[in-house]
């Protein structure tokens, strides 16, 4: 049990290392829709916005009669109405490209953004100061004007508005007073928030960048596994799979302990092994535990079958009329015929009490999805549950074939190339799943994005993706969903997933324009597509100029307090384990990075010797299978040598000045779940650290 102590240290490290940092920014450049802004084929030519923007020259057109049948007379008052107007269009047009943070999408849409109301603008990222209320402008140029159609009129009358009839088209008609205006339509930035102040927003760096000095890790398994998950019930237990199909659950140790790994190879949770292909292209790739699973069981494997040795194996062809592609024209590949391979995604129940479900039944409840595959490799295979929407996203690569010949990831009727987002707690009836074409047991979310582009499958949440390999959402904003995508011969990337974006593969590889051998499926040109081009990246030449290849492990950002000059970093890697790379955004809630590739090292007293590389000081790590994260928010590099842990930078004798360097003290052995090691007395103390915590809230 800790002690009371023990309990003060550990809570002050935590309090003085959140004083020390920066807290995250929400507002990630997205539109009203959640889509991400783009670069318009045309130059807007009412809304004078530059570069990336939530509407293109139709919609400003839209925005242009609009504001000329408001018939607005005064010239100051017009002016102040088009910027807003430019920002608000009802019909989820806004131009800005933060409209989604002047619009608060996430606690329902308004029908005007956030109107600056404060003469400092609080947020030190925006890139001015507002040296006026905003508000209070547009209350003194339009109180008395009159504005046909108004979109200060309807809806907020509940918040402040007086009662009025239909014609009222004046703000003073319409609202009591300017405060009760401003309080309706007004608001501040801070706490990572933003407002309108009549132009574009736009951020700027307010500090210097340094990337981590290294980042130390330990060795804490020799066991190669290709997934870990957490455990939903928030313990020190995680989930390990590996490619062959057995899934284990173990005991992740304390920092600085000195312990291993526990976890008995010989008693697996669950054994699929008897249901998955497995070789180097194929297997169990993914694991995705449901957000519920401490009570209802629930969990999920996504793996690939053959339907010549398993009866179980069978689903229609992801190649078949409907994308252009005739099975019997591609051929056999490596003695595989088109299709003979499936992707699969199936249901699973564990078994055992809610609080401790030790072991799992090795029959599935149902199967979720299966496809049928046109080449042996490229299929992704990653499956997680959204942390803000309870949705289950699975990462569909290309099908294979050099260079995607049928184009599949660009053919918004192909599943393949694309990431989906499926609901598998709303399961329809066989008689529905026939009628509406799905390809099992689930249903889809209404807010998809073929609810406003009807040309994409359901279940396409983002497209033009080559072979997605290791996706991860920030656990601080949700709305930051990153991917490594693996490259074909040049680059390897690193993509934000917003709703209905299409990244550009094969029209582009990266950020450079690919031509493909081979194009029976035909070809998509350039200027067809808005492709959003990748946050980070490298060429292959830059990593590997012996044999020119590379492929990338997408990785997670780092929020855990025990390298506190590595907290908010991205962390990812290249798969031949002789690179990883920090990323920053800047400014921050941008949308912009920068990266700088990382020393790394293992610490001299890691529990398990980590071996170096030959001819190299790098730890011998093999090849990076994943990145993972446990409920500590640590970061695990899970490899073909191991697992690995990123620990104390002194360890490794990095230099971090946010480190508070003690004496490391044994720990004791990990239990089901860290609330349960607090005394009452350490619980009390937890209060009244709780307590300043506040009081510290109102010094900040």
């Amino acid at each position: 049990m800790i002690g009371s102590l023990t309990t003060l240290f550990l809570v002050c490290q935590i309090l003085l290392g959140l004083l020390l940092l920066p807290f995250p920014s929400s507002s990630l450049p997205l539109c009203t829709d959640l889509r991400a802004p783009l670069v318009p084929n045309k130059t807007l030519t009412f809304c004078a916005y530059n570069g990336s923007v939530c509407c293109d020259s139709s919609k400003d057109l839209q925005l242009q009669k609009q504001f000329q049948a408001m018939n607005i007379s005064d010239e100051g008052c017009a002016s102040l109405m088009k910027s807003i107007l430019c920002a608000v269009e009802t019909n989820k047009d806004a131009c800005d490209p933060f409209s989604a943070e002047l619009f608060k999408v996430k606690s329902g849409l308004r029908p005007v953004p956030v109107l600056c109301n404060s003469t400092d603008s609080g947020n030190s990222s925006l890139s001015k100061q507002t040296t006026s209320s905003f508000c209070s402008n547009v209350w003194e140029e339009c109180q008395n004007v009159f504005i046909s159609n108004s979109p200060f009129a309807p809806s907020l009358q509940g918040r402040g508005g007086v009662s009025i009839n239909s014609s009222a088209s004046q703000l003073i008609e319409l609202w009591q007073s300017e405060s009760v205006f401003c309080d309706a339509f007004g608001g501040s930035s801070d706490n990572g928030s933003i407002c309108f102040d009549g132009d574009e927003v736009s951020l700027e760096n307010t500090e210097t960048i340094v990337p981590p000095d290294g980042l130390c890790l330990e060795k804490i398994s020799n066991g190669s596994y290709i997934n870990m998950v957490a455990h939903p019930d928030s313990s020190n237990r995680a989930f390990f799979s590996s490619q062959a199909g057995k899934i284990w659950l173990g005991s992740v140790p304390e920092q600085d302990s000195g312990g291993t790994l526990e976890l008995d190879e010989s008693d697996p949770f669950v054994d699929l092994t008897d249901l998955v292909l497995f070789d180097p292209s194929t297997g169990m790739m993914g694991m995705a535990f449901h957000p519920n699973f401490a009570h209802n069981g629930r969990f999920f494997a996504s793996y690939n079958c053959d339907k010549v040795k398993s009866p179980t194996c069978s689903g229609r062809c992801s190649c078949n009329s409907d994308v252009n592609c005739d099975p019997s024209k591609i051929g056999a590949s490596s003695g595989v015929q088109p299709c003979q391979y499936h992707a699969v995604v199936a249901e699973f129940t564990a078994n055992g009490t809610a609080s401790d479900k030790a072991s799992a039944k090795p029959s599935e409840v149902r199967r979720i999805f299966t496809m049928g595959l046109p080449f042996t490799s490229n299929h992704g295979g990653q499956i997680l549950f959204g942390p803000a929407d309870g949705y289950l996203y699975f990462m569909m690569g290309d099908g294979g074939s050099k260079g995607d010949p049928y184009n599949f990831a660009q053919n918004k009727k192909s599943l393949l190339g694309k990431i989906m987002r499926l609901d598998i707690d709303n399961i329809p009836s066989g008689e529905e799943i026939d009628e509406l074409g799905l390809w099992g047991n689930y249903s889809v979310p209404q807010d998809n994005p073929y609810s406003e582009d009807k040309e994409l499958e359901p279940e396409i949440w983002a497209l033009g993706l080559r072979n997605p390999w290791r996706c991860s959402f920030d656990s601080e904003r949700p709305e930051y969903f990153l991917c490594g995508d693996v490259g074909q011969d040049q680059y390897e990337e690193v993509d934000i997933i917003t709703k209905g974006g299409n990244y550009g593969w094969r029209v582009y590889e990266g950020p450079l324009l690919f031509t493909p051998e081979q194009t029976p499926g035909g070809n998509t040109s350039a200027n067809s597509i808005n492709p959003i081009f990748p946050i980070l990246g490298y060429n292959h030449s830059d990593v590997n100029k012996q044999i020119g290849s590379a492929a990338i492990t997408g990785g997670y950002y780092y929020r855990s307090m025990t390298d506190p000059c590595t907290y908010g970093s991205y962390l990812y890697g290249d798969l031949y384990a002789g690179y990883i790379w920090a990323a920053a955004e800047s400014p921050e809630g941008s949308g912009n990075f920068n990266s700088s590739s990382i020393p790394f090292s293992c610490a001299s007293n890691s529990p398990i010797p980590c071996g170096t590389v030959p001819g190299s000081s790098l730890p011998a790590l093999g090849y990076i299978y994943s990145f993972a994260e446990d409920n500590r928010k640590d970061i695990f590099i899970l490899t073909s040598n191991g697992v690995f842990r990123a620990v104390r930078p002194s360890r490794c004798n990095y230099t971090c000045s946010k480190e508070i360097v003690t004496a490391a003290s044994p720990s004791p052995p990990p239990t089901s779940n860290y609330a349960n090691q607090l005394t009452v007395a350490d619980k009390e103390l937890l209060l009244f650290l709780s307590s300043l915590l506040v009081l510290l809230g109102y010094i900040l």
